[in-house]
């Protein structure tokens, strides 16, 4: 009986290496592996790894570097749903399916406002289309660098005074989420690079967000710092992480002197504070390098 049982032991493992072997002389090669080293919820930048030649995530193709790593992000309204198509050598193509964590944001509604509050006058508007513009094509950098992968840093020292996703209505009308984090500290406070990077845009006065910088950190990841007093660096510096880039103030149309920090995936708004310990409204935070 042992014997005979050895033997179909040995005929088991014979008929699956010939199977092994048949699928490699067809050009049988393996499903693409893929790794997400960030959660899968609304607002975040997602690393990742795999051996896979390209990958296709919410419209965009992405190409792994030598070592298969890659970079996407989720809105803030992202699906509860998010597929990867992973695309080998040879053309062939596996889709997989991954659950996107959905968040509750704050909804504060105002009633009894002024029009002119809520409206900019007709004399601008033409102003804020190109300044928008402007800033669109600064977030459409695809450079290959890996800057994004470091550990950010908060870029200055102060109190959370607002939170990514969270949204105004004004007289019964929805306005823009607000898609940044919020450091309310005195003006001339310290703006430092959360990572390193290169400056993509720099303007002084625009005219919702007043003194802008756009920092470019690789692959579609950037961050965005407006509201400033003062710029230290322009268009087209190289910044490392800790370097000081400009100075918090009160520019633009706010109410009193903050950074706020706002990072993009290209066109994917995404929640800085997912990238550091968790914070809540009215915690004192700075940076760590």
């Amino acid at each position: 009986m042992i014997i005979l049982k050895h033997r179909q032991i040995a005929s088991f493992l014979y008929m699956l290496l010939f199977f092994v072997v048949a699928s490699a002389a067809r050009g049988e090669a393996a499903s693409p592996g893929l790794e997400l080293y960030d959660k899968l919820i609304q607002g975040a930048m997602v690393r990742g790894k795999t051996d896979a030649s390209e990958l296709e995530v919410l419209g965009h193709t992405l190409k792994p570097d030598e070592q298969g790593r890659f970079v996407f992000g989720l809105g803030r309204d992202a699906k509860p749903s998010l597929k990867i198509k992973l695309i080998d050598a040879s053309g062939a193509a596996l889709s997989r399916e991954y659950a996107v964590e959905q968040r509750q944001y704050s909804v504060q509604r105002i009633d009894g406002v002024e029009k002119k509050y809520v409206e900019p006058p007709a004399e601008v508007l033409a102003r804020i289309k190109d300044e928008a513009a402007r800033v669109r094509q600064a977030r459409t950098l695809n450079r290959d660098d890996r800057a994004y992968q470091q550990s950010f840093i908060w870029p200055s020292a102060g109190r959370i005074s607002g939170v990514y996703g969270s949204q105004r209505v004004f007289n019964g009308v929805p306005k823009r989420p607000h898609f940044g984090v919020d450091v309310a500290a005195p003006t001339g406070t310290a703006v430092l690079a959360p990572a390193d990077g290169l400056v993509s845009f720099a303007d002084a006065d625009l005219y919702y967000s007043g003194g802008t910088l756009i920092v470019d950190h690789g692959r579609g990841i950037s961050s965005t710092f407006i509201h400033l007093s003062k710029l230290h660096v322009k268009d087209g510096d190289k910044v490392k992480q800790g370097q000081l880039l400009a100075e918090i103030g009160a520019t633009g149309r706010v109410t009193g002197p903050h950074l706020d920090w706002r990072m993009n995936w290209f066109d994917q708004r995404l929640d800085p504070a997912l990238l550091l310990a968790p914070v809540t409204m009215g915690q004192s935070v700075g940076p760590v390098e």
